[in-house]
């Protein structure tokens, strides 16, 4: 049997992708990388980065108009989302150059662009090329996913890959699905001055986390204008763009039309997956997924996936940790290596919604023996300098303490939930938080306030009596 030519073929060029190529090749490995479109990805190009620049811009237009909030004169900012998009693609035009076919090339990577499939277990053909490799990385990704409403094949829409092309003005834009996308983008959209509704077939927004943390998001959401169209499913839509209407349906059977000029589809994420030759790899699916061990590993041991393609949770952080599990693997033989179990994540709507762990609602429905503390920050001196006192840090622990998760609902929770994933994969208590000291003042000292809430409960009465006794102690 011939030898193959590469140590590692990735296909797919997003962050997962990105990441094995550029490590196998740092270490050593002949690696080829296979890209349909273009390098970096959703997030790049149509998902984290475009999308947290536009939250930026629309942040700041909000502030704008409510600065007397801190003391000074509100300003009508006057947005003009054309002007705000290209700042979007100014934003990627400086972050690209790192995902550049010409910076893999120079770090050794073989760089192949087209669409391709296994012709074999061992071989994938690509642009007339039949590439042959020790180990190959299914690092695909997800696409939206476009749900089968009456009337949408007719009808103008958008998704968060072409949401940002827009340069014309968007007076009302219908949003359906209340999941971080559709959350993040309408809030966007109407700091920018559009009209907002969202439709979702849920009971609530964000509906994988703890009731009382949405509900911080949801009272700021309809705080700003913000129909929230819940329990409710799109009947049909019909119309053009500048003129659409939707007739929602609610789960009690009534009905109401909404007219929009804009409609976008935020309704979830398919895999891409479709049309890999993964038959003739011998890789095994199950209902249109890939199955996947829990080292990455298809039912072909040399052939891996990263990222979205996996099938679980979708984030590019996890893409780039699941990188690191396949290198461990290909590269040094460390196939006992497992994904972390410990997974931040964060939605980007302002306030900010973070968690890490097992959440309160889990807990209650795994029956497992579980205590709640909450700290708001409104306790919290630098939130109150800062004039965002909205929302609370709450952690989730055994009946002895052992941290079992943590949320946190509130500025910058994306930045503050760091600490909790450190400490939940460390095996850490609260009491370890509530021994760190916390720069004073920052937003940070709430994860050490929200620990001593723990501390606190144990002093009880009686406690407190033994205390006095045993110590001499004259106090109340």
């Amino acid at each position: 049997m011939a030898k193959p030519e590469f140590d590692i073929v990735v296909i797919g060029g997003g962050s997962g992708g990105l990441v094995v190529a550029a490590g196998g090749a740092t270490l050593g490995a002949k690696v080829a990388l296979v890209e349909r479109h273009r390098l970096g990805g959703d997030c790049l190009w149509t998902g984290c980065v475009p999308s947290k620049t536009l939250i930026k811009s629309a942040r700041g237009a909000y502030e704008m108009r409510h600065a007397d909030r801190w003391a000074l004169s509100p300003a009508d900012p006057a947005p003009d989302l054309a002007r705000v998009m290209t700042r979007v693609r100014d934003v990627i035009a400086q972050i690209e150059p790192n995902d550049s076919p010409e910076r893999f090339r120079g770090l050794g990577v073989d760089v192949v662009f087209g669409d391709g499939r296994f012709v074999a277990p061992d071989a994938f053909e690509v642009a007339g090329r039949r590439l042959t490799a020790k180990t190959f990385v299914i690092a695909t990704g997800s696409r939206p996913l476009v749900p089968p409403i009456p009337g949408l094949d007719t009808v103008p829409y958008l998704t968060n890959e072409t949401v940002f092309d827009l340069r014309e003005p968007v007076p009302s834009l219908l949003v359906v699905g209340g999941g971080p996308i559709g959350c993040e983008l309408a809030q966007a959209f109407r700091r920018l001055g559009s009209e907002v509704a969202v439709v979702d077939m849920a009971p609530s927004i964000l509906p994988r986390e703890d009731p009382d943390l949405v509900a911080v998001v949801r009272d700021q959401m309809a705080t700003e204008g913000i129909r929230l169209h819940l329990d409710s499913t799109l009947a049909k839509v019909s119309g053009r763009t500048g003129d659409i209407a939707a007739t929602v349906k609610r789960r009690d059977g009534t009905e109401t039309t909404l007219a929009a000029t804009h409609l976008l589809i935020a309704a979830g994420r398919t895999l891409n997956v479709d049309g890999l030759g993964l038959d003739a790899a011998g890789v095994a699916m199950e209902r249109g997924r890939i199955v996947v061990d829990d080292r990455l590993r298809t039912s072909r041991r040399h052939i891996y996936v990263a990222g979205d393609a996996a099938g679980g949770a979708q984030f590019t952080h996890l893409a780039e940790h699941h990188a690191g599990i396949v290198l461990r693997h290909a590269i040094f033989h460390l196939r006992w290596t497992k994904p972390s179990s410990v997974l931040p994540w964060c939605t980007y709507t302002d306030p900010e919604l973070a968690r890490v762990g097992l959440s309160e609602t889990d807990a209650k429905d795994q029956r497992i023996e579980h205590r709640v503390y909450r700290f708001p920050f409104a306790d919290i001196d630098r939130a109150r300098t800062e004039g965002e006192t909205e929302g609370f840090a709450k952690i989730v622990t055994t009946p002895k303490g052992k941290l079992l998760g943590a949320g946190i609902v509130g500025p910058h929770a994306g930045e503050l939930i760091a600490e909790y994933g450190l400490a939940l994969a460390k095996g850490m208590k609260a009491k370890d938080i509530s021994e760190v000291i916390h720069t004073y003042p920052t937003l940070a000292s709430i994860s050490r306030r929200v620990a001593d809430q723990r501390m606190k409960e144990g002093l009880t009465p009686t406690t407190k009596w033994w205390i006095k006794r045993l110590f001499g102690l004259r106090g109340i």
